[in-house]
């Protein structure tokens, strides 16, 4: 039996359709942030710790991780392999000897200074295919259906 196909116009509007578009949108935009990466000798997730501490400064091992998307054997990983490179320094918190809190080193900071410069310059760019008031609307629309997603997986209250 032939399934019938929803027009054309139809398609383009449901649901379904602007998730496939967000999919293929975010994985080029991930491949292209990933390329401008690439010099720079950082990965995805050594980028994203370094340019948390230089936004947020020094924080606890397992308050850095939730807030850069990484597990906490991954965050470990990524502090250890950051610690070798002389990028980044774990002090015992005075409070409590448990806690590791990671900070920048000079050579961390200047690095991540540069190449966030850089990166930064180049999401602008790509970004520049929309127009101002584009970006507003889309930010807000993205930022709207995000919030409604979250809301959904939370359980319902009694």
């Amino acid at each position: 039996m032939k399934t019938m196909q929803k027009p054309e116009k139809d398609r383009k509007s449901d649901g379904v359709h602007l998730w496939l578009v967000l999919m293929k949108a975010f994985q080029s935009i991930s491949a292209y942030a990933m390329h401008t990466l690439r010099d720079s000798g950082l990965g995805d997730s050594d980028f994203r710790v370094l340019e948390a501490l230089l936004h947020k400064g020094p924080l606890p091992v397992n308050v850095l991780g939730p807030k850069v998307f990484l597990t906490p054997g991954s965050i470990s990983v990524a502090v250890d392999r950051l610690h070798s490179r002389g990028l980044v320094t774990r002090i015992e918190s005075e409070s409590d000897r448990r806690v590791r809190i990671v900070d920048l080193t000079p050579k961390g900071r200047t690095l991540i200074q540069q190449v966030f410069a850089a990166h930064t310059r180049e999401i602008d760019a790509l970004m520049q295919v929309l127009d101002p008031e584009d970006r507003r609307k889309m930010t807000k629309a993205l930022k709207k259906i995000g919030k409604h997603a979250a809301e959904r997986l939370q359980p319902p209250t009694p």
